[in-house]
């Protein structure tokens, strides 16, 4: 039998899922609706969540949304498994692909490395962590920038420069819309020679319970070695993101 708690879980998740696909009123029904439950019990539960600050009204008593403070404590655990559980998706995909491998988050018009892990012997000079990158062209921009209407991509790069930094750079936002376009479809990025040359790399968005990208992993190296390895690589970063997005989300 399933317990309280996890009743109460399911209607949290349940209610950020309705936000998340952009729902703006939800009720009582509509959440016993979804999850076949009875009303009156669950509407019990929902007065209970409104006490303790998980719940709040949205508008009007039968509209409800997950409480401001709710989320960010979410956030904040967020960003914390993100690094700790992000760590044990690094070595994984380092132990699969022999590759170095990150985890970069967005801020602003720019890419951070949270985390990284190199293989054995690997000649890389310094740490990537802490360090932004244009994310028109750096290794993760696309993945991260994936589920964004292009309305959203233009604001983000609205008072940036497309300084070319590979052979490959995108141009503007209109070429950067095109890749993106392709990002989409197929899942995950293809970075070619866009940040510098030679390198290239291969990244997967990773969301959190809200079902929104709060992360990328990549994989990143020479071009020459990598890219006859695009379809393996992928699948690879892939495989870790899902196993992350479910940590994130404590299932």
């Amino acid at each position: 039998m399933e317990s309280s708690v996890g009743k109460g879980l399911d209607v949290l998740m349940a209610l950020a899922h309705r936000t998340a696909e952009g729902h703006r009123r939800t009720s009582a029904t509509d959440l016993a609706r979804d999850l076949a439950r009875d009303r009156s019990q669950l509407s019990r539960g929902l007065a209970a969540m409104r006490e303790e600050d998980f719940v709040a009204r949205n508008q009007s008593p039968q509209a409800l949304t997950l409480h401001w403070r709710l989320y960010a404590d979410t956030q904040e655990l967020t960003a914390h498994r993100l690094r700790t559980d992000g760590q044990t998706a690094l070595e994984g995909m380092v132990g699969e692909t022999g590759e170095s491998c990150y985890l970069g988050v967005l801020a602003g018009d720019a890419t951070v490395t949270i985390a990284e892990r190199v293989p054995p012997g690997s000649k890389q000079v310094g740490s990537w962590i802490g360090r932004p990158y244009p994310a028109y062209c750096s290794d993760c921009g696309q993945a991260l920038l994936s589920d964004a209407d292009d309305e959203e991509v233009a604001a983000v790069f609205a008072r940036t420069d497309f300084v070319r930094h590979g052979p490959n750079t995108p141009t503007g936002l209109d070429d950067f819309l095109r890749r993106l376009a392709a990002t989409r479809e197929r899942g995950y990025s293809i970075v070619d020679e866009e940040a510098e040359p030679g390198l290239y790399s291969v990244a997967a968005p990773v969301r959190d319970f809200r079902g929104e990208v709060v992360a990328a992993l990549q994989v990143v190296g020479p071009r020459v070695r990598l890219a006859p390895r695009t379809e393996e690589l992928a699948a690879t970063a892939l495989r870790w993101a899902d196993r992350l997005e479910a940590a994130l989300r404590g299932t």
